[in-house]
């Protein structure tokens, strides 16, 4: 296995884009649904609005040059090339952060928080060297070619990642998938990790949680059940049949930003627009990421893997959570704390969604600086 770091740059070909806007413009939609909300899932009139904004005034070329001028880079890890950001502070009291997005973000979920991070505006602020990976068959990582890549061999590689940039102490932070190989690393205390912080607290309700439930977990309780009943047939159809779905997926631009803007607009904390939280640019440029490395099958079989493993593991490294409140699984401090058994910081948020980062970067960095200040 090479340890070797690669620069990476992305140039993305003038054909590849004329392809895609060859598509849009091909595209056959089906009619309008029955419902007047997004109860049968993407709404016709909010999907065309998205690509008709794709096909004539997106400009891929903008989001190209900002993950460019951060700094990409690729290692092999596993025999698996890994794709990641790494803007290193230029602070010298600056703590290395490995930090992690999830389904169906990408490492454009950092964009907004990625400066203020590794180089404060405020000269006391706790300053962070970021490393922002693509997971595995995710954005520009590698597409395994073998089953094993769960979450418990993505947080080994993150270790490895960490080490082999020379960062001997480190956190790490993630939220959905991010939370899951987070709480990993927690779970298995790699050297080097001093502590971890997650947006998306993993825990479930115990016997006496269920008979005699307090106002926090009947919230609680209530979020999980319409998950399960209305807004959980994504994971099951890729926790189950992957490559099916990946079809659609990785060929029909349209097929994408459907699959994704229904969580776009369900996962956040919004008015009754998806494009209330997110802009439209945001947007695309994270459905790109998908789009133009062709990974819509290769994301998908992460639920193959581990999504009935999700969160597995018991966490007695320090660590601490950001609850948002439009979070599509919320956990309770009580379920939390039989995961995390040292919780030093717990902040119930006022806004802010799934993304929390995305959504919510000023209270973000805030969180993230007001977490590992108890651990540093």
């Amino acid at each position: 296995m090479s340890a070797e770091i690669r620069p990476f740059t992305l140039a993305v070909s003038d054909d590849e884009l004329t392809y895609l806007a060859k598509r849009l413009d091909q595209a056959r939609l089906p009619e309008a649904e029955p419902v007047a909300d997004w109860t049968q899932g993407t709404k016709l009139d909010v999907l065309k609005e998205l690509l008709a904004y794709w096909r004539l005034d997106y400009d891929w070329r903008r989001c190209e040059r900002r993950l460019n001028e951060i700094g990409q880079f690729v290692t092999e890890i596993d025999k698996l090339d890994i794709h990641f950001l790494h803007r290193r502070s230029p602070r010298e009291d600056a703590l290395p952060l490995i930090i992690t997005h999830g389904w169906p973000g990408s490492v454009v979920e950092f964009l907004g928080v990625i400066d203020e991070l590794a180089d404060p505006t405020g000269p006391d602020a706790q300053a962070f060297h970021v490393v922002a990976p693509s997971l595995p068959g995710y954005g520009f990582s590698g597409k395994p070619t073998e089953t094993g890549w769960g979450v418990e061999r993505i947080g080994k590689a993150w270790a490895t990642l960490m080490q082999r940039l020379g960062y001997d102490r480190w956190v790490a932070q993630g939220g959905d998938w991010g939370s899951a190989v987070t709480t990993m690393i927690g779970a298995q205390a790699p050297a080097g990790c001093v502590g971890i912080h997650v947006n998306m607290p993993i825990g479930r309700p115990g016997p006496d949680d269920l008979a005699t439930p307090g106002p926090d977990e009947v919230k609680a309780l209530k979020a999980l059940q319409f998950y399960q009943d209305w807004d959980s047939g994504y994971s099951k159809q890729q926790s189950t049949r992957p490559q099916t779905i990946g079809y659609g997926l990785v060929d029909s631009p349209v097929a994408l930003a459907a699959w994704i803007l229904e969580k776009m607009f369900a996962w956040t904390d919004n008015d009754g627009s998806p494009f209330d939280a997110l802009s439209m640019d945001a947007i695309l440029d994270n459905i790109m990421l998908y789009w133009l490395p062709a990974t819509g099958a290769s994301a998908a079989r992460l639920y193959w893997e581990s999504f009935a493993k999700f969160g597995e593991g018991e966490v007695a490294l320090p660590t601490g959570v950001s609850a948002y409140p439009k979070e599509i699984i919320p956990a309770p401090r009580k379920w939390a704390e039989r995961r995390y058994s040292n919780i030093v910081h717990w902040n119930d948020m006022h806004e802010g969604g799934h993304f929390a980062a995305w959504e919510q970067p000023d209270l973000f960095v805030s969180e993230l600086r007001a977490c590992f200040a108890r651990m540093v």
